[in-house]
């Protein structure tokens, strides 16, 4: 009964209740996209971290993987250590670099990574297989897609130029077996991967038993961070850092943006309650003479109360309907103009949709909903009726 009435008082003003829904869907899509925008990149850089199962990774001491152009020498002695550890079930060994290919009349740059096949974890076969050979190599899309190259085409790539001599350095001939989604590159970079050792020839005595990154996976039921300082001690000329720890430094790096989307969702919570608190207040003022009749022929305040609070939960919940489409369309919009910032891995979303936030956006509009009722109509349910009915009397 008190659901009827309540929808028989919002189809009464048919165009304010949908303007009211509106604007609540607008309140309602932002505040879907701030929660998702708070979690969504942390979620995303986890699960780019997990992807490949690799709980401990090593770079070069002080630096960040790939952040610099500096290796760790003596890879093989390392390998071995790591691999002696009985927690240790899996070392990939990385080497960083760049490739100049030739295409026909045309020479382009690739991003290059050096890796053992079996045991790789730096990108997906999507078709062919891994290189196994040393002249046999794997390309991202992009770079098949400039070069105009196919699976089974023989490139030559140089690993370095002399622009004294103007000659390329190191260079071999190259034969694409697979094409490969690099998992930690962003989506527009044209990369190449390759046996370690072949890459490591082809840049020369630089790279002798060097690489830039190990990768390691420990046994299950490991405790990772007492693995890492065991290796710790073992190697202290390099830097190793857990994929626990790699999402503490995301936190706070992702810190101003989890700031800003809890200012902005209280913002869109605000303009929501208000909006809503209006509407529910004129709608009150407009029947106040149909509430007081309803209490002196005995109908009681909170049953009364309770149709209004209905009404402005009706209003939250069908703006909160609307509001999840619009907001999934706009934080689509949204994360593709921020994805395509320069060097930002593609696996990386800044908002990554889960069905808990839309639950927690749904849940908190229908709180709002309730409280942006309870005053007006608590206020109009209080109103003295013989004094009222007087003033409506009157007016």
């Amino acid at each position: 009964m008190l659901l009827r009435l309540a929808w028989a008082t919002l189809l009464r003003h048919r165009g304010r209740t949908l303007l009211a829904v509106l604007g609540v869907a607008v309140s309602a899509a932002m505040l879907l996209d701030m929660v998702m925008l708070s979690s969504g990149m942390r979620a995303s850089f986890r699960n780019m971290l997990v992807a490949s199962g690799f709980e401990l990774r090593i770079a070069p001491k002080g630096t960040l993987p790939f952040d610099t152009d500096a290796t760790i020498p003596n890879a093989t002695s390392i390998a071995q250590r790591l691999e002696s550890d009985s927690d240790v079930t899996t070392v990939s060994p990385v080497l960083g670099g760049q490739l100049h290919v030739t295409a026909g009349p045309r020479t382009i740059n690739a991003t290059a990574l050096g890796g053992i096949g079996r045991v790789q974890g730096d990108y997906e076969i999507t078709y062919g297989r891994v290189p196994l050979a040393p002249d046999e190599v794997v390309a991202s899309a992009e770079f098949l897609r400039a070069s105009g190259l196919a699976i089974g085409d023989t490139i030559r790539a140089a690993a370095g130029y002399d622009p004294e001599l103007r000659t390329t350095t190191g260079s071999r001939a190259l034969r694409i077996v697979g094409r490969a989604h690099f998992l930690y590159l962003p989506a527009e970079q044209r990369a190449i991967a390759l046996p370690l050792e072949t890459l490591q020839g082809m840049q020369g005595s630089r790279s002798t038993d060097r690489v830039s990154l190990f990768m390691v996976k420990t046994r299950a039921g490991a405790n990772v961070d007492s693995v890492l300082h065991r290796l710790q001690r073992t190697l202290p000329n390099v830097s190793m850092i857990s994929t626990a720890s790699a999402m503490q430094q995301v936190d706070q790096r992702l810190s101003y943006f989890r700031q800003l989307a809890l200012i902005l969702g209280a913002v869109s919570l605000a303009v929501g309650f208000l909006l809503v608190t209006t509407l529910v207040t004129v709608s009150v003022n407009e029947r106040l003479g149909e509430i007081v009749i309803m209490r002196a022929i005995g109908v009681a305040r909170e049953r009364i109360v309770l149709q209004i609070v209905l009404e402005g939960i009706a209003i939250m919940l069908a703006g909160a309907v609307a509001g999840l489409g619009l907001g999934l369309l706009t934080a689509r919009y949204l994360n593709s103009i921020l994805a395509s910032f320069p060097g930002l891995p593609a696996a990386i979303d800044f908002f990554l949709f889960e069905p808990r936030d839309a639950w927690t956006a749904l849940g908190l509009l229908t709180a709002v909903g309730i409280l942006a009722g309870v005053y007006p109509s608590w206020r109009g349910a209080a109103l003295p009726i013989a004094l009222t009915l007087r003033e409506e009397a009157v007016g």
